[in-house]
């Protein structure tokens, strides 16, 4: 039997004592439950997650459970975690799974990796927490786990120095303990590793670490030079009608896809494609928001409308102003709906 790398043993004894064991998506082998945590957490911190995790599962409890479910209702759960392509392709995969395993999870990274919303490193944690297989997983926490740990230089997302740190993950990989190995990783990355400020001191793998010989902990891995980000600024049309609050759902991809939002657009332009007449208008406080590619200003504008829209036009919805922060609404427009609700309290 080869003998495991020291950074491998190290990291199995160290997640066994001081790792994390209690995440509500540990301690099962249930593949739903380890893939939808796994698409979850992507770029998104555990403590966020968390809530979010649970309120999932209560509404849809397994993956045929998921499969049925409009889209509408799976945005709105997912409502507040971002980067919405994510819920999109969760209820693609469920229906594949559905519709092509009979639904049931496959078991090899090889075939997960087929489905909707699934890559590399994805496949392979579910592999091997929910199949126990020996699959390696190359997330961004873990990159930076093993460029600082094995001096690997250059930017990451590059194609040659991701085509090796896939080389260095599998090299690694154990023979047993495949899912102590994998969970430390995600651990390490998590907790101690962190891009700033590392825990040198308590890392179980600091003593054969590049970056802390050398005093590079900042310095990898290496980060991309980013161009500016554009700016763009939109207006959105808060229309109320006594405490009800007109939304128009967006179409299902694209920015906010699936969600509820105000009209956008010139104000009068907006009311009058309505046929609303306006008693009152004022502007709010412009606010910011960064997504990945831009960064957006929505100002915001409330208007009084003297007659209640009658909605048989689709997508569009009237909401209890009192719950519209709540009704599936991106997180932005959650925050404008809460100022609009305080000042008319």
């Amino acid at each position: 039997m080869p003998i495991p790398h020291p950074f491998t043993e190290r990291l199995i004894a160290w997640q066994k004592v001081a790792g994390r064991h209690d995440l509500p998506w540990q301690k099962t082998r249930d593949p739903y439950r380890i893939w939808l945590s796994e698409i979850m957490l992507q770029q998104t911190q555990v403590t966020t997650v968390i809530p979010y995790y649970q309120r999932f599962l209560s509404r849809f409890p397994d993956v045929m459970a998921l499969a049925a479910a409009p889209i509408e209702i799976v945005v709105e759960h997912w409502a507040g975690l971002g980067y919405y392509a994510r819920a999109r392709n969760l209820l693609r995969c469920a229906q594949q799974i559905a519709a092509v395993h009979g639904g049931k999870f496959p078991k090899s990274a090889e075939q997960l990796i087929e489905l909707a919303g699934i890559g590399r490193s994805t496949a392979a944690a579910i592999a091997a927490f929910a199949f126990g297989e020996r699959a390696a997983i190359l997330d961004g926490n873990v990159k930076r786990v093993l460029c600082r740990q094995f001096g690997v230089e250059g930017f990451p997302g590059s194609t040659a120095v991701d085509r090796s740190l896939w080389a260095l993950a599998e090299s690694l990989l154990p023979d047993s303990d495949i899912e102590t190995y994998t969970q430390g990783l995600m651990d390490l990355g998590a907790t101690l590793c962190t891009r700033s400020r590392p825990r040198c001191a308590d890392c179980p793998v600091s003593a054969d670490c590049v970056a802390r010989r050398d005093g590079r902990q900042a310095e990898l891995p290496a980060r991309r030079t980013r161009p500016a980000v554009p700016e763009r600024s939109a207006t959105f049309v808060l229309i109320l009608n006594n405490r009800r609050l007109l939304l128009e759902r967006r179409p299902p991809s694209g920015i906010w896809g699936g969600l509820l939002v105000p009209p956008e657009g010139e104000v009068n332009q907006v009311l009058a494609s309505f046929g609303l007449l306006k008693v009152s208008q004022r502007s709010l406080p412009p606010l910011k928001h960064a997504f990945t590619h831009f960064r957006l200003t929505l100002q915001p504008v409330v208007c009084e409308v003297a007659a209640s829209l009658v909605v048989a036009e689709s997508g569009l919805v009237w909401v209890d102003l009192d719950k519209a922060a709540e009704a599936g609404v991106p997180t932005p427009i959650g925050k404008l709906i809460r100022q609009v609700a305080s000042v008319r309290d």
